[in-house]
């Protein structure tokens, strides 16, 4: 019997710095959608930052078990330092630096703040939530077996993928 993935509690929390992310963030959503892995979205800016503590318990409280971060190094750093839930970080691209300045500091983080950092933009959102559905996969057959099953339908996708 498949799980409703509404009536569930959400596994992963996309966490970003402001709504124009969303436009990146969607790739993460979309692949969890697909693996069926509950989750949800919220926007915490940076200067709430009393709102951005409560929201911590909040997730923790709620049985979230990671974290999905978009945005500059200060929001993952943020909530790292004040969790102990997996936290993935997603660099987003920039118009000064394409992004390149999130994720020098993301990657920079302190010893003992560790933020699991990902690609700049789209691809890196996507495989922040390829690596939340691997560290849900640890524990749970059903989400092992569908990510097995990824992986074969992508290695075969690449290898059928002759040039004419």
């Amino acid at each position: 019997m498949e799980t409703d993935r509404r009536r569930m509690a959400p596994q992963v929390g996309i966490v970003m710095s402001c709504r124009s992310e969303w436009e990146t963030m969607r790739a993460a959503s979309e692949i969890l959608t697909d693996f069926d892995i509950s989750h949800e979205q919220c926007v915490l800016a940076p200067y709430a930052v009393e709102r951005i503590l409560k929201q911590i318990s909040d997730f923790e409280a709620q049985g979230f078990r990671i974290l999905i971060v978009s945005g500059a190094a200060y929001l993952p750093g943020l909530l790292a330092a004040h969790t102990t839930l997996p936290v993935l970080g997603v660099p987003i691209p920039s118009r000064s630096f394409r992004g390149l300045d999130s994720l020098v500091a993301m990657v920079q983080m302190p010893r003992g703040l560790p933020v699991g950092t990902l690609a700049i933009g789209e691809a890196g959102a996507a495989n922040a939530a390829l690596f939340a559905v691997s560290i849900l996969a640890l524990t749970d057959r059903t989400i092992r077996e569908r990510l097995q099953a990824f992986r074969e339908r992508q290695t075969r996708s690449v290898l059928d993928d002759r040039l004419p």
